[in-house]
């Protein structure tokens, strides 16, 4: 199950560990953020142990949206060792996500 990232788990989750980090920016009510969800969870069971796999919610974590400059949701952020290094935007297909997430465990 993907992990609900918010302000006070932020540096724990994402930026403290030597694992790739998959981060969705997602909302309540966006459509094409809840047919993404059931993806990233998927996606979440696959790569546990891997990956940190976790969820943003963008109204209640502003901050963190603010920091990634998270317009357009669903968002979904890579990271290698607190950095960005790719993004998605929109509803996207799993396997354009896990290749992705792949490359940075290469």
């Amino acid at each position: 199950m993907a992990i609900e990232i918010n302000e006070a788990n932020f540096e724990e989750v994402v930026m403290n560990t030597d694992k790739p980090v998959m981060v969705d920016f997602w909302a309540e009510w966006c459509g094409p953020c809840r047919m993404v969800g059931p993806v990233v969870e998927k996606i979440a069971g696959d790569y546990e142990g891997k990956a940190v796999v976790g969820k943003v919610d963008v109204d209640s974590n502003s901050e963190i949206s603010a920091k990634f400059g998270v317009r357009s949701i669903p968002t979904i952020v890579f990271l290698k060792n607190g950095e960005v290094v790719d993004k998605s935007v929109g509803a996207v297909p799993e396997n354009i996500l896990t290749e992705k997430l792949e490359k940075l465990m290469a």
